[in-house]
């Protein structure tokens, strides 16, 4: 007797009309037409089941924050970080700790059940590590954070942010960050690159550095990143968000630079809704994409994942925390529209990412987390395509969020028929 069966699943990599068995916490059997009983029963009816979806790249310190002070009229970057800047010295521990839930509360139901956030240290109280530790421990049960000491202001550039930096390791913080793109000088950059890296090493941890989120084709931080991640043996660890510079680099100085990357195992992380939206803003026509090469990546074997980035905050107005959302942009945005590349968006929001986070126990497998989502949808593409409810949300072999399957009534020639925009027939919707 098992404690519940997923009947009649569709998996992302092709599979239909498999059976999930799951007791306790964990996946113990895959398989078609599985012979258990279970104390719950859930019918997939041939939609897609899919491990959680991941956010490997967000700002829960500054997330809902949207109008505080005031509205980003330009829209741009630096009038973003001009205005946090002005509310940072308005902020509480509470207020980013429920903001921050809030939005935790709507990973949930969107079925992002592991965040990785970076979090501002150059403010010397560290308001936000002390409210986003103790969000992470709350949070623990029902979905995964994990944190990345950020020195927004520039760890050379602002005078503390060393002594803050590791500080906030000292208190828990999980990743240590960078923004080498935001010191003084290049040179500065560089440098900003190689301590944070040292200091990495010697802890035993993870590094995602802000790296290159600017138009400057001569911007190259993740080649240092790069160097500094073989050099000091870490390979798989390190992970370069951004790296919105690629985009108008010279394709000379590209193809040596992306074997560099993969060689070197360092992860790239795009932000497609933000870095089209905030990058670009000084061309007229033709106007740059703003996003990095993400196609180019893939192809050369670089493990890519997406980031929401922002949730309504100085820098972008809008947003669910839809991970589905992100990958169809980035699928527009980066012309991903052959069918595995289609499949590799869909992979950019889940298995991809979880390697970024190195994750334990994700995916559908005997022996991992029974963390699933049931989505209105037959497969990844139409998924992607429609961005459909999460019809059952599972953490730990236990439904979080759940949620009726969406459709609007249509009355054409006197006859009502039902559309959720699935290719689906109308038994199974």
């Amino acid at each position: 007797m098992l404690d519940l069966i997923i009947r009649g699943a569709n998996l992302a990599d092709g599979r239909q009309g498999v059976d999930i068995g799951i007791q306790g916490e964990r996946i113990v059997a895959v398989e078609p037409a599985l012979a258990a009983q279970a104390g719950e029963e859930i019918d997939a009816k041939g939609r897609l089941v899919c491990p959680p979806f991941i956010d490997s790249h967000v700002h829960l310190d500054s997330t809902l924050s949207l109008g505080l002070p005031r509205m980003n009229q330009s829209g741009t970057l630096l009038e973003g970080i001009s205005l946090w800047g002005e509310l940072k010295p308005l902020l509480t521990p509470e207020a980013i700790y429920a903001r921050a839930k809030k939005l935790c509360l709507w990973s949930m139901a969107r079925g992002t059940l592991a965040i990785r956030s970076h979090v501002d240290v150059c403010d010397d109280r560290l308001l936000a590590v002390d409210a986003l530790l103790a969000l992470r421990d709350e949070m623990k049960p029902y979905l995964d954070i994990q944190l990345v000491a950020f020195p927004q202001d520039g760890f050379i550039r602002y005078p503390n942010s060393e002594a803050n930096l590791l500080r906030a390791l000292e208190k828990g913080v999980d990743v240590v960050g960078g923004i080498p793109h935001f010191e003084r000088t290049m040179e500065d950059g560089g440098l900003s690159v190689a301590a944070l890296m040292r200091i990495a090493s010697a802890r035993g941890l993870l590094v995602d550095m802000h790296c290159d989120e600017t138009d400057d084709p001569l911007s190259r931080h993740i080649e240092t990143l790069s160097a500094e991640t073989v050099r000091h043996g870490m390979q798989g660890r390190v992970a370069g968000s951004h790296l919105t510079s690629m985009h108008s680099m010279d394709n000379y100085y590209v193809s040596k630079l992306i074997p560099l990357i993969r060689e070197a195992g360092v992860a790239a992380i795009a932000n497609p809704l933000i870095n089209i939206t905030l990058q670009g803003r000084h061309d007229t026509y033709p106007k740059r994409r703003g996003m990095t090469r993400v196609k180019e990546l893939m192809a050369a074997g670089v493990n890519v994942a997406f980031g929401h980035d922002c949730v309504m905050d100085p820098w972008y107005p809008m947003g669910s925390h839809d991970m589905l959302e992100v990958a169809n942009m980035a699928l527009h945005v980066g012309q991903l529209t052959g069918v595995e590349e289609i499949k590799s968006c869909f992979e950019a929001v889940t298995t991809n990412a979880a390697k970024v986070l190195n994750l334990e126990g994700y995916g559908i497998a005997p022996g991992n987390f029974a963390d699933l989502l049931v989505l209105q949808a037959e497969d990844a593409i139409e998924a992607i395509r429609i961005s459909p409810e999460r019809l059952f949300v599972i953490r730990r072999g236990k439904v979080l969020a759940e949620a009726a399957p969406r459709a609007s009534t249509v009355r054409f020639g006197g006859v009502e028929t039902m559309v959720d925009f699935t290719r689906a027939n109308l038994a199974n919707a």
